[in-house]
C-alpha cells in the first residue's frame, strides 16, 4: 500500500475531473492535498473536505495570467511551508479551427499555451529550485494521448501544448536527477469527465471515441489517478523522465 503520510501534495485543476481523483487518491495515501482551482470554489470545497478535516489547503489562481503560476507557488507554500510534490493538472482544452477568424485562432493558442504549458514550466521551475534546496522532490506532468498521436484539426494548439510538457518532463528529469528532483508525464487519452463531455457533445461523437478503446470505454478518472498516486511515492525513482500511457490501448507506442 502507498504511503504519502507526512508529504504534501500540490494538485493543480484539483476541482473537477483528473484533478479531483487525483486529490482524492493522493489524500487517501495520507498526503496533505493543497486544492487548486481556478473559478469553481465551491467544488474545490469539497474536494477538500472530503480529504478529512485538516488534510486540504484551498489555493486560487488562474493559470492564464501572466505569472500566476509562481504566485501559486508561493502562496501553496504558505500552508505547510514545503511542498513535496507538484502534479501539474490544470489545462484547457479549446477549438481553434485553421480556417476560422484570425484573432480567434491568436486567442486560443495563447490561452492554451500559457495555461497547459507556460504555467507548468513557471510551477516546475519553482519546484526545481525548491526541491533541489530540501534534498528531492517529485514532478508529475498530466501530458496527454496528443502529444504523440495528434488530435483534431482543430486542436493542433492543445497537442502542440502537451508535446511541450513532454519535452519539458523529459528536460527535467535528464538535468536535475543527480538533486533529487524526479519528473513524471502521464498521457491520459478520453477521461470520463466534464471535460470529456464537453467535447463529445452527442452519443454518435462518443460512440465514435469509444469504438476507437479496445477496452470499449473512456478510461475511469481514477486509472489516471492510481497512476499519479504511485509516481507520487517515490517508489520508482529510476523511472524518472518516463511517461505513462493511460488510454486504453488506443494508443500504443
Amino acid at each position: 500500500m502507498i504511503d504519502l503520510s507526512g508529504k504534501t501534495v500540490l494538485v493543480t485543476g484539483a476541482s473537477r475531473g483528473i484533478g479531483a481523483a487525483c486529490a482524492s487518491a493522493l489524500g487517501g495515501a495520507g498526503a496533505g492535498v493543497i486544492v487548486h482551482f481556478a473559478e469553481n470554489r465551491k467544488a474545490a470545497e469539497a474536494v477538500a473536505a472530503g480529504l478529512g478535516e485538516g488534510r486540504g489547503h484551498l489555493v486560487r489562481a488562474d493559470l492564464a495570467e501572466a505569472g500566476a503560476g509562481r504566485a501559486l507557488w508561493e502562496q501553496a507554500l504558505e500552508w505547510h511551508g514545503r511542498i513535496d510534490v507538484l502534479v501539474n493538472n490544470a489545462g484547457v482544452y479549446e477549438a481553434a479551427a485553421v480556417d476560422g477568424d484570425d484573432g480567434a485562432w491568436a486567442e486560443a493558442w495563447e490561452r492554451t499555451l500559457r495555461v497547459n504549458l507556460t504555467a507548468v514550466g513557471d510551477l516546475c521551475r519553482a519546484a526545481i529550485g525548491a526541491f533541489k534546496d530540501q534534498g528531492g522532490g517529485i514532478i508529475v506532468n498530466i501530458a496527454s494521448r496528443a502529444a504523440f498521436r495528434g488530435d483534431g484539426p482543430n486542436y493542433m494548439a492543445y497537442a502542440a501544448s502537451k508535446g511541450g510538457v513532454v519535452a519539458l518532463t523529459r528536460t527535467i528529469a535528464r538535468q536535475w536527477a543527480a538533486d533529487g528532483v524526479l519528473a513524471y508525464a502521464v498521457a491520459p487519452g478520453y477521461v470520463d469527465t466534464d471535460m470529456a463531455d464537453a467535447a463529445l457533445t452527442d452519443a454518435k461523437a462518443r460512440a465514435r471515441v469509444t469504438a476507437e478503446i479496445p477496452m470499449g470505454q473512456l478510461a475511469p478518472p481514477e486509472d489516471v489517478a492510481n497512476v499519479v498516486c504511485f509516481l507520487a511515492s517515490g517508489l520508482a525513482p529510476h523511472a524518472t523522465g518516463t511517461t505513462v500511457d493511460v488510454n486504453g490501448a488506443s494508443y500504443v507506442r
